[in-house]
This record gives structure tokens, sequence and C-alpha cells, in this order.
């Protein structure tokens, strides 16, 4: 007997938003035999579709989840990383990885982040790029690469963190590799609202239905301010930083050891 399994995949569909005389895009972050986590293939989807899904004038609001409801994205594929040799591979990768997040960000109409389960690495990079994050009460946020992979995290993801969750939080999560629960979440600010799983897909629907009936040219125009508030801030390049992390003995350590499911042996070089 054979099994159906679809490859991992970002796709998109296009439904109505009720008495709104618009659209939403629904799109979907699909690799649920790796709690949906991206593939260098998906980060490329991700960049399209935020292309076609802006190319289309009746959509007005964007729903970004995980496919299957029980993870929103746990990072980057690890198996992605097994080809790395050098930092000029975390170089190219983080760059890779960078249009497809910066281009969720610059999406113009706004985007609703739909979590339910694990957001780390990937996941919550992704879903501060959404300009409302609704969630379940199993959500966790973080990315606790200083205990599995050893590599690093894109400064431009970090200010993001800053603004969303604030300093000491986002540093505590990501010095100490904790995860943030819903609650807390919501307590900073990063998450507008916490739904039951009974609850969550009709929440949702009605944030979407109260964002689509708004002027799409004041939407648009929320948008781009808020880009350019953050643009103020925008960090340097980290290319430096890529190449300590990706290019070093303990980055590949890292990756064996979470393909191995063993413990890291950091040795710090």
């Amino acid at each position: 007997m054979t099994t159906d399994v679809q490859p991992p995949s970002v796709r998109w569909t296009k439904q109505e938003v009720p008495g709104a005389g618009a659209s939403a895009a629904h799109l979907t972050l699909s690799n649920p035999r790796q709690r949906n986590a991206l593939t260098m293939g998906m980060y490329d989807q991700l960049e399209l579709a935020c292309e076609e899904i802006d190319a289309d004038p009746e959509i007005r609001v964007t729903v970004l989840r995980g496919a299957g409801g029980r993870a929103f994205a746990a990072g980057t594929d690890i198996r992605e990383f097994r080809g790395f040799t050098s930092g000029a591979d975390g170089v190219a990768y983080e760059k890779r990885v960078g249009r497809a997040v910066e281009r969720l960000a610059a999406v113009r109409m706004p985007v609703v982040g739909a979590v339910e389960g694990p957001a780390v690495g990937a996941g919550i990079a992704l879903s501060v790029c959404c300009d409302l994050v609704l969630c379940t009460p199993d959500a966790v946020f973080g990315a606790p690469i200083a205990r599995t992979l050893g590599n690093c995290l894109a400064p431009a993801v970090v200010a993001r963190l800053y603004a969303s969750l604030g300093r000491a939080r986002t540093l505590r999560a990501l010095l100490t590799a904790e995860l943030i629960g819903a609650q807390e979440a919501l307590a900073a600010g990063f998450v507008q609202e916490v739904v039951e799983r009974e609850d969550f897909d009709e929440r949702i629907a009605a944030t979407c239905a109260g964002i689509a009936r708004g002027a799409p040219l004041t939407l648009a125009a929320l948008k781009e301010a808020d880009r350019r508030v953050l643009a103020a801030s925008a960090p340097g390049p980290a290319d430096d930083l890529y190449e300590l992390c990706y290019g070093s003995r303990d980055f590949r350590e890292g990756v064996t050891a979470f393909l191995d499911k063993r413990t890291p042996d950091w040795q710090g070089r």
C-alpha cells in the first residue's frame, strides 16, 4: 500500500469575505511531518505567493497559518543544513530566507498570523512580520538556537521582536533558549488574542471581516507608515555574524546532534 504524501509547500487560496465586497488570501505553510518546518523551496514559494497576493486588487487581508493545526512553523527543516560546509553557505542561506521574510513584511494589505502550536525559529520570524497575531492556548514562540543549532538570528528579526515583545523578553528568550507561552505573548502585546481551538477559525474569520471592511487606501497607508517607522531603526548588514556562526565547528555539531537526537557538544570554535 502506498501513502500519498504531499511535498512541502507554501500555497494560497482566495476567498470572498462576506459583506465586505473584498477577498482574503489564505496562505498556508505545509510540511506537516516536520511540524511545518520550512525548506528552501518553501521560502522561495512564500516570496512568490506574496508577489501574487499583492498583484490581486481584490485582496484586502491575508491570513498566514500552518497546515494541519498542530504547528505554525517549527523553524527551518534542519535537513537543509546538512550540506553546509562554510560560513559562505550561511550567508547565502540568511539572504535567501531574508528575502522571503522581508517580502512577507512588505505585503501591501494587512496580514493576520493564525498561530496554533509552536512558532519557533523561522516560525517566530514569520509571525513577527504579521500585523496582527491570534493564537490558540497551546501556542509557543521563540528561537532556541543557543541550545539546538548554534547558528544566529537576523538582526532585522531581532529588531521586530524588540518592537513586539520588548528587549528584555526577547533577550531572555534568545539567551536562555526558553519559549514564550501564549499568555505571556498576549501580555507583551505580541499576540492580540488567545482563542480556544473550537472558536479559532470563527474568530480569524471575524477579524478578517473587520479589516476587509476598511478603506483599502487607508489600510495600505497604515501598513506603509508602520514599515517606515520600523525602517528608521533598521540594523545594518550581518554577514560577519553569519560567517562566524555558520562557519563554525559548533554549527556543524549542532546540526548533527539535532538529527541524531542528542545533546550538542559545544566547543566555541
